[in-house]
């Protein structure tokens, strides 16, 4: 390890001393453009991060004097890998260089794939409102490329995290369009479901029964199979229980389900919002009687 450092510490030295010389144009930027990759190299096999993340945004300086933005893009993108492992603030401020400078050359796939980069660095240090932010940037970039798997992914996490800080409506239109989306791909319909599923539960965090009753219909002519399965009468079921201020009921409807198909943590937590506010209700009514 320490000799490892020790080479990169020589090479950034050696480095900066060509860029501090005399050289014709160009020609010492090159030249110190090479050795701090060297040296950003020795510090990654001697698992100094810190240090390789500064020589890569060192390298990326070189490159852009050299008017190489694909390359200076592509060095802060190696200085944020580095920085993940140690400083996520560096990280991200890395990331975004890269994504402005693919930006400027019209690398709009790569600049997608690094804003969704620094969207799950967010999700990380759980600051879901950035992390929003950052997926509706990657979202729009993939769906210009038409790379629509990943649009949806993005679209996924936006609408989970939307739900999470309460934003429902939100969330239910995500749903409710990917779905509408998914019907007319063969491999895609399969998860039709799951996103109805997912809105109908966001529908039922808003506590208005009419509205869910509504949103039920309204999927059941979106696909006309979904009032069939299991999903679907879970969600009814739900409804009911909320019209009846029956708790019990509520808590049956959800156990049976979960039985069969195991409900994940996004949706145990929403459904048990959904449940406590039910609750509040029935106790509201008991001192009221």
């Amino acid at each position: 390890m320490g000799d490892h450092i020790a080479r990169g510490e020589d090479f950034e030295r050696k480095a900066e001393k060509k860029l501090s010389g005399w050289g014709l144009f160009g020609s010492k930027y090159e030249d110190a453009a090479d050795l701090f990759e060297k040296a950003a190299n020795a510090f990654k096999l001697g698992k100094s991060w810190d240090q390789a993340g500064a020589v890569y945004v060192k390298l990326a300086d070189c490159h852009l004097k050299l008017d190489s933005k694909h390359e200076a893009a592509n060095a802060y993108a190696d200085a944020a890998h580095c920085y993940k492992k140690t400083n996520t603030k560096e990280s991200i401020s890395c990331l975004e260089q890269s994504v402005n400078l693919f930006l400027d050359i019209g690398r709009l796939n790569m600049s997608a794939r690094y804003y969704k980069e620094i969207a799950e660095l967010y999700e990380q240090e759980q600051n879901l409102e950035k992390a929003i932010v950052y997926y509706e940037k990657a979202c729009d970039l993939f769906q210009s490329e038409e790379l629509t798997t990943s649009a949806n992914q993005c679209k996924q996490k936006i609408a989970q995290f939307a739900a999470q800080l309460e934003q429902y409506q939100k969330a239910i239109e995500i749903y409710e369009e990917i779905a509408r989306q998914s019907l007319n791909n063969n491999l895609l319909k399969y998860g039709v479901r799951g996103h109805l599923l997912n809105a109908g539960i966001c529908q039922l965090c808003k506590s208005d029964v009419v509205a869910i009753n509504n949103a039920l219909e309204r999927y059941e002519e979106l696909d006309p199979t979904f009032s069939g399965t299991r999903e679907y009468k879970l969600l009814a079921h739900l409804a009911a229980a909320i019209d009846e201020e029956d708790v019990s009921k509520f808590t049956n409807a959800v156990k049976e389900f979960d039985s069969m198909t195991q409900l994940d943590a996004w949706k145990t937590t929403l459904l048990l919002r959904v449940k406590e506010a039910l609750k509040a209700k029935e106790l509201e009514e008991d001192d009221l009687t």
